[in-house]
């Protein structure tokens, strides 16, 4: 009887120490989270304040902590001012991918990620292979904070003006379609965008083309023209990667597709994606474009001019206003 009631007495013991210690961790993650929570809170007091005084507010050194450092990712998250929770019902009901090809500035990718971050939406990253170590392992930390982004499952050694521009968002693709996230367009970035709209407003953009893509083009200008016409290699170098024209014509484009020219970065639907990377019209016109220049500034308005098949709708306008802002390299 007496085993029995000490039995009893050590378990309720080891329960309530569990309990305590337990508690006692959160407790400690909590004051962390409102300490981060405090000191922005503090940050942007001192500044009002200085501004109705009439004064011009300087940040302190590292008043704004943008990397990891030491920091949990709760931390971070506070400290960085991300947004967690879905802003609205509109945006939850059309939720939206991102390919982002970056190979260097991390301070410069991490502000585009916080800028155009949102839970509902899902992220694919590509990092190019020839960029450094340090450069992999800063994005892949960073990503590791947030279960809707990751790393593209296949890298390209990026060189600008060459086919490996075109794979890498077309690698990050592939992954997003897999996706279980429901997206409804797909909108490639690199890692020098901005962008000019909120989450919402893009929303509100996009659904206003009901379903079509936005590849805006034109047929080829004069000066674009031997970017097709002429065969053009890519060269890597371990100080300098390039594309070199050469002197050699390229055969006609396949399936007597006319080659359209316009911007590379677009804003595909779901089932645009699919047509992509699965028929044979899109797969003959991607090993077609492997030896032109800047293939990602005719593939997609290309393939979105084909004659309109079933199930796949096409966007012809010419121009299309922006909600990225990306400086001219």
């Amino acid at each position: 009887m007496v085993s029995c009631k000490y039995c009893l007495f050590s378990l309720s013991l080891l329960s309530a120490l569990i309990f305590v210690f337990i508690y006692n961790n959160k407790l400690q993650e909590d004051r962390r989270f409102l300490g981060a929570a405090l000191f922005n809170a503090s940050l942007l007091a001192e500044a009002c304040d200085e501004l109705l005084q009439g004064e011009v507010f300087h940040l302190t050194e590292n008043a704004l902590k943008t990397t990891l450092n030491e920091s949990t990712c709760s931390e971070y998250r506070v400290q960085s001012h991300y947004i967690t929770q879905t802003l609205s019902q509109e945006e939850a009901a059309f939720p939206l991918a991102f390919t982002m090809t970056v190979h260097k500035d991390f301070g410069t990718f991490e502000r585009l990620f916080r800028a155009i971050y949102m839970p509902q939406n899902v992220y694919c990253v590509h990092v190019d292979r020839k960029a450094t170590a340090t450069f992999r392992l800063e994005v892949e930390q960073l990503l590791s904070c947030f279960p809707n982004a990751f790393l593209a499952s296949r890298t390209e050694p990026v060189v600008y003006g060459g086919i490996s521009r075109l794979q890498a968002d077309l690698n990050c693709m592939r992954d997003l379609v897999a996706s279980k996230v429901p997206w409804k367009y797909v909108i490639n970035t690199c890692g020098q965008d901005f962008p000019l709209k909120t989450n919402k407003e893009i929303v509100q953009y996009l659904k206003g083309f009901t379903g079509k893509n936005l590849t805006p083009g034109v047929l080829p200008p004069d000066h674009a023209i031997g970017r097709t016409k002429y065969v053009h290699q890519e060269l890597l170098d371990s100080k300098n990667s390039y594309v070199r024209k050469t002197a050699q014509l390229k055969s006609p484009p396949p399936h007597n597709m006319t080659i359209y020219f316009g911007t590379a970065y677009v804003a595909l639907t779901r089932e645009f994606a699919n047509f992509v990377l699965q028929d044979q019209q899109a797969l003959d016109l991607l090993s077609w474009s492997k030896d032109t220049y800047s293939p990602d500034e005719h593939f997609w308005v290309t393939l979105n001019r084909i004659p309109v098949q079933e199930g796949r709708k096409s966007l012809k306008s010419k121009t299309s206003s922006s909600f990225m802002n990306s400086p001219q390299i």
